[in-house]
């Protein structure tokens, strides 16, 4: 299943809705041309993983360079509603200790609000 993404705002924050697959290459860079045009809207981003079943080492890697870029620009990508395998994932690669991961994107997008304060 192709990659998928929509956008919407939550409290504020701009969500980045996935479904489908994060594979090496034209979903990555999809995933990549998409991420950097909505950072330089927002430097706030929530990514909500609900739909996205699978993530491989290309896909990986693009959510680290991802997050990466956000923070160079002075802002935050934070994950929310992983899927099992997405957090089983991310536990194995030791990636949980990097990103800000959150129950749904209602909580992702409120911790914007905390870290401000």
């Amino acid at each position: 299943m192709q990659l998928r993404m929509s956008t919407r705002q939550v409290a504020g924050v701009l969500v980045l809705d996935c479904s489908g697959r994060v594979l090496f290459g034209e979903e990555s860079a999809s995933l990549r041309d998409t991420v950097k045009k909505l950072l330089d809207q927002s430097p706030k981003l929530v990514m909500n993983l609900r739909e996205v079943n699978y993530i491989d080492s290309g896909g990986l890697g693009t959510l680290v360079s991802l997050y990466t870029t956000a923070r160079n620009a002075g802002g935050a990508m934070k994950l929310a509603s992983v899927s099992r395998n997405v957090g089983d994932l991310l536990q194995l690669t030791k990636l949980h200790t990097i990103f800000e991961v959150f129950e749904d994107t209602e909580a992702a997008a409120q911790s914007f609000k905390r870290d401000a304060a």
